[in-house]
């Protein structure tokens, strides 16, 4: 057995089961070892973007890491910008990425790089494996780091010879420590804090599931105070029979308006509110200045413990939760393309157990109230701001849950950067519904403008917002990757392809040409 079997035959027995692939040369024996060992799926990406996106979704639905497979420093800098918005998940991935053998190294040829200084901005935990008889034990230490709550990037570097030189076998992944539970001198401050007038619960992380919103609707029931959701979330579950959250806004006013008022802020797996950019003349602290923030459980820790007993301190495990979503469904809209049409066109249309993945960016910002009581479902946000995120997260929500269709909404700027997407949506036969808002422009850029103190831009300045001069054709990018497509001009013509989408099985494309 080589290293490079000897550490597919770790990943595998340490519950590490599909690897998003892009590999190359110094990668070969890995490749080679996945035809020896059992029970690793190999999904090829495109593009590297794809592979570490892909991961991120893998493990907000599962909560289990996937493996990526890169080639040398180039490939992992190609993946970067996903992983960075993995790390702002909290999602948990295990990069391997090969590197050239350790005596060659020292040639200084073309594709040597710093592959450990690559890494660590976008690691938690980062190794080169210096022979192959470490190889089995480094991959089981990263496993181990990428389970660490609430999910960890864990990049080990692979050099070629120690992936074809001689191992002893695979090792055994030690056990990730738990997360710290609150004290009860913490949990009996934040029960206090809670039952102030002008209380907020402000929540994130794992306590946007389905027990964390039951347990917050509880507390909010027996204390009166608001619940509120962070504005970066990785994954909220959704819909009738389920306590509705709302995330804070990306625009300043209006999140400041959301939190106006609130006197005591507990937060629990999320941080304190701020401004995504800094802005002349606006706040970056979005709390009142008057507000005491207290922390119940960090980004970290365990929240869903952590509101099991802020809810016992309470008395409150036996309360019926507070707003409960019933079921309902907007009406089908016609007529021209609106916002609110368009969240009202996916609430009437969308199935049971749908994960809608959301990159629409300026477009989706008011989708939340039309799908409130829609059948239960998941929606996953991107929380490190790196644009190109929807696509491959789709892949990842894809190839974990196959039984659910997946609905990825992408303005057409962010679609660019990783159309390869669809290819590998195309090659897995995904069941992913692809939405483009197609408003031919960086349409978010524009409001930003102003927002930063640079208004009246001249033609040159709007030249570099506009997408269009040629016009993209995102019908014809995904018959050229092997993905049925259609297009709507109109919310007539929306609701009858994401009818038809949502009736079939395998990857859909549908152009809203807004």
């Amino acid at each position: 057995m080589n290293g490079a079997e000897s550490l597919v035959r770790t990943l595998v027995k340490g519950g590490v089961e599909v690897c998003f692939a892009n590999p190359g040369t110094s990668e070969m024996h890995f490749v080679g070892a996945l035809d020896r060992v059992e029970g690793m799926r190999c999904v090829l990406g495109l593009f590297e973007g794809v592979c570490s996106g892909a991961a991120d979704g893998y493990y907000r639905m599962t909560d289990k890491p996937a493996s990526t497979l890169l080639h040398l420093g180039p490939g992992l800098a190609n993946a970067a910008a996903n992983l960075h918005n993995a790390k702002k998940a909290g999602s948990g991935v295990v990069n391997i990425v090969g590197e050239h053998a350790l005596y060659h190294i020292k040639y200084d040829t073309p594709l040597t790089a710093d592959i450990e200084g690559i890494a660590r901005p976008f690691s938690h935990w980062v190794k080169t494996s210096p022979t192959s008889k470490t190889v089995a034990g480094d991959g089981a230490l990263a496993i181990q780091a990428a389970n660490v709550a609430p999910g960890q990037i864990a990049t080990l570097i692979l050099p070629a010879d120690t992936a074809w030189g001689e191992a002893d076998g695979p090792a055994e992944t030690p056990a990730a420590p738990a997360p710290d539970k609150p004290s009860q001198e913490t949990v009996v401050a934040a029960a206090k804090a809670l039952k102030m007038p002008g209380a907020m619960l402000f929540i994130g992380g794992r306590a946007l599931r389905a027990r964390g919103l039951e347990l917050a609707g509880k507390i909010a029931a027996k204390t009166g105070c608001k619940v509120q959701g962070a504005g970066g979330t990785a994954r909220i579950e959704r819909g009738a029979g389920r306590v509705p959250v709302l995330r804070l806004h990306f625009v300043v006013e209006n999140a400041l308006a959301q939190l106006k008022g609130t006197k005591q802020m507990v937060l629990c797996g999320a941080k304190a509110p701020f401004a995504f950019f800094a802005y002349p003349g606006k706040p970056s602290v979005l709390s009142p200045d008057d507000c005491e923030i207290s922390t119940l459980c960090p980004v970290e820790g365990d929240p869903i413990g952590s509101l099991e007993a802020l809810a016992m301190e309470l008395d409150a495990m036996n309360v019926k939760p507070e707003g409960i979503a019933q079921p309902s469904r907007p009406e089908r809209p016609t007529g021209k393309f609106t916002l609110d049409g368009l969240g009202q066109a996916l609430g009437a249309t969308m199935p049971e157990g749908a994960i809608v993945v959301d990159e629409s960016v300026t477009t989706g910002r008011g989708f939340f109230p039309f799908s409130a009581g829609a059948p239960p479902h998941d929606w996953l946000n991107n929380m490190g701001g790196s644009i190109g995120f929807g696509g491959p997260v789709a892949v990842g929500a894809a190839v974990a849950c196959p039984d659910r269709k997946v609905i990825c909404m992408i303005g057409d700027g962010s679609a660019m950067y990783t159309i390869q997407s669809l290819w590998t949506m195309a090659r897995e036969n995904l069941d992913v519904c692809v939405m483009i808002f197609s408003n031919r422009s960086y349409n978010i850029l524009y409001s930003q403008l102003a927002d930063v103190g640079a208004a009246n831009p001249g033609p040159r300045a709007i030249d570099m917002l506009t997408l269009d001069r040629p016009t993209l054709q995102f019908t014809d990018l995904a018959k050229g990757m092997g993905v049925a497509s259609g297009k709507a001009a109109n919310l007539d013509e929306l609701t009858k392809q994401l009818t038809y989408a949502m009736a079939h099985k395998g990857p859909y494309l549908i152009d809203v040409i807004m």
